[in-house]
């Protein structure tokens, strides 16, 4: 099962307890998976996509926490085509279809329906709760989230610029950074940071997708950690041995070209030291010599021995 899935199946799973929170989720599921318009009979109708069963379980148990109407049916006959994707009506009377969209303000008072491609009326998710429970069940409709272990993503796919916009604005209300960017004829809202992500799974009440990803990143960012350090200190010894292989062939071409007896004699015991301990670092060579030096003492003798033997070499 992938991780988009866990986190879905924990979404379905939340309901929320007060009714203006059970309506705001209702008007997630109708804007994002449902069309209101005529039926066969002419009178205004509540449809949805019939391929998401989660979805479907979900909205008939919000019908009868938040109304007390008890169906799980959507009608074959009497499916439409709208924006390319076909939608069965569900089964209600024109009493309990208009008393829904009414509660949820896809109906106004006068039985004007609202353009759900600009999506649902802000008065829903007025209150913070009613805004955590609309992107709780937006995203079962039309989120995704990327494996975490592969890279940080979520995202909601949206058909309208509208829905997408407002769901934007929802987001950004908990100080959260979602951009919006157009995908074939789709706009698709995401987030690429893994903070971000947590916060959103925390507001949208996922506590155990919540904790499964802060594991994984507790566990991802300890080995980008470790494996920063190991780099750096292969790094540091491939220049310590470079550096070292440098300083022992310019000690030899001295010894070759120049000779040692005319060196001075704190160069030549620097030269004879780095002979005899060819893997030692500059603290270990300054300990080998009488008088002991300084790494810096070190580092300025075998830098004056460089120059010596560049200047024979030329």
């Amino acid at each position: 099962m992938s991780f988009s899935t866990e986190v879905k199946e924990e979404l379905a799973k939340r309901i929320g307890t007060s009714r203006h929170c059970q309506l705001a989720e209702l008007a997630a599921i109708v804007t994002m998976a449902g069309y209101v318009g005529p039926d066969e009979s002419g009178n205004t109708a509540l449809f949805l996509q019939p391929d998401d069963p989660a979805v479907l379980r979900k909205f008939f148990t919000l019908l009868k926490k938040a109304f007390n109407i008890v169906t799980s049916i959507l009608e074959e006959n009497g499916e439409v085509r709208y924006n390319g994707r076909i939608y069965r009506p569900v089964l209600l009377d024109a009493a309990q279809s208009e008393s829904i969209l009414k509660a949820i303000r896809v109906m106004d008072s006068e039985g004007r329906i609202r353009n759900l491609e600009d999506g649902v009326n802000p008065m829903v998710t007025k209150n913070s709760c009613c805004k955590r429970a609309f992107l709780r069940d937006a995203f079962l409709c039309n989120g995704s989230i990327s494996d975490p272990n592969k890279g940080y993503h979520l995202e909601f796919v949206c058909s309208f610029e509208g829905q997408a916009r407002q769901l934007q604005e929802l987001i950004e209300d908990f100080d959260i950074e979602a951009r919006i960017v157009l995908r074939k004829k789709y706009h698709v809202l995401y987030i690429k940071e893994g903070a971000g992500i947590v916060d959103l799974l925390n507001i949208m009440e996922a506590p155990v997708s919540l904790m499964n990803l802060e594991n994984l990143r507790i566990v991802k960012e300890m080995r980008n950690s470790i494996n920063r350090r190991v780099n750096c200190e292969v790094a540091n010894i491939t220049k310590t041995v470079n550096a070292a292989t440098k300083q022992i062939d310019d000690i030899t071409y001295i010894r070759d070209h120049y000779g040692f007896n005319k060196l001075q004699e704190s160069l030549r015991d620097m030269a004879e030291v780095r002979l005899e301990h060819p893997d030692a670092t500059l603290l270990e060579l300054g300990k080998y010599l009488d008088p002991p030096v300084g790494k810096s003492g070190v580092n300025h003798r075998l830098r004056k021995l460089s120059e010596l033997a560049d200047r024979l070499r030329s």
